[in-house]
């Protein structure tokens, strides 16, 4: 790791001032939990000459409005999030996002914004001795080689899959995150705040070098409706998603209203399936729907040499969470 300058600015508009318009290998960054951006780091994906803790600025707390919406902050822990009872109560699928994070230790630390910003996990652009496409290279090394935790959904020309739980399961929920930055405050959903490699092959969201994403919003779910977050992980604990899915229905006399289906693990952004929200609605809820939700959601699946495995892991796995919501 190289030496840095650590900024504790006494306010957000003083953060934001700290920050480049531009980004690059040295340009300063935002310290709030530090579990994502310390490995950076360490990894030598970047070398930031500063970085700019906003962890004392007020950005943390969750709130609950008299209509049922809901805010978080982005220096909220995910811990806090996890073993937050309005959570679990009116929006599970958040509360076991969280709860399938890392170590308790490390949900202590880690922050919301911080969860919905990290920097993918593959080994090849962790790799400090390798420049692959992401890295300014020509390539993703990914696809010829170790591709086993790569994306069979949306690839190319980079194929790493996005690390965020929390992210799936906020935009099964519709949520939005606000932004400030220099020209003010702006909302975007966080369905569409995330772009693929073939939008942008360095960065994984529409967030500026000069902006911090300050507050999530989700909005208060329908009387009735249910949602859920499973996460199939190679490791008991401590692991990222090989495939996850975050739901979220309206069933109504046994028959589904209304779903909304993200997939975490097999995408280079979480992974949003109108295929399998089409299978849903209108049916049943009994093992042929589940069934018929799973094969549509990797019809268009292009798994590569060694991650074939998760076109039936995404079926198995929708599988279990509807049933679970039976």
């Amino acid at each position: 790791m190289q030496p840095f300058d650590l900024k504790t600015p006494k306010s957000l508009d003083e953060a934001i001032a700290e920050l480049p318009a531009e980004r690059s290998y040295t340009a300063p960054q935002i310290l709030a939990g530090g579990q994502d951006i310390l490995t950076v780091m360490k990894d030598d994906i970047a070398a930031p000459e500063a970085l700019v803790e906003i962890g004392g600025l007020g950005l943390s707390g969750i709130e609950m409005s008299d209509g049922g919406d809901l805010r978080i902050g982005a220096t909220t822990t995910i811990q806090e999030i996890a073993d937050h009872a309005g959570i679990q109560a009116s929006f599970p699928a958040i509360a076991e996002a969280a709860k399938s994070i890392a170590s308790p230790q490390i949900r202590s630390q880690a922050t919301l914004g911080g969860n919905l910003h990290q920097k993918p996990r593959c080994p090849y652009y962790r790799h400090s001795a390798v420049n692959c496409i992401k890295k300014g290279g020509s390539v993703c090394l990914a696809e010829f080689g170790f591709n086993k935790y790569a994306a069979i959904l949306g690839g190319g020309p980079s194929y790493f899959s996005h690390p965020s739980d929390m992210a799936v399961a906020l935009i099964a929920m519709g949520a939005s995150v606000e932004i400030q930055g220099p020209s003010g405050t702006r909302t975007e959903k966080l369905g569409d705040y995330y772009v693929g490699p073939e939008v942008s092959v360095e960065t994984e969201t529409k967030l500026k070098a000069n902006e911090v994403a300050t507050r999530i919003t989700v909005p208060a779910p329908a009387k009735g409706s249910v949602s859920t977050y499973y996460k199939f992980k190679e490791r008991a604990s401590y692991d990222f998603a090989l495939s996850a899915a975050g739901i979220h229905l309206l069933v109504e006399g046994g028959t589904i209203k209304y779903a909304s289906v993200v997939l975490g693990g097999v995408a280079p952004k979480p992974w949003h399936s109108p295929e399998a929200e089409k299978a849903l609605v209108g049916q049943p809820m009994k093992a042929e729907t589940w069934t018929a939700a799973g094969e549509a959601a990797v019809a268009d699946a292009a798994p590569l040499d060694m991650n074939g495995y998760k076109v039936h892991l995404v079926k198995g796995v929708l599988f279990r969470a509807l049933e679970s919501l039976a």
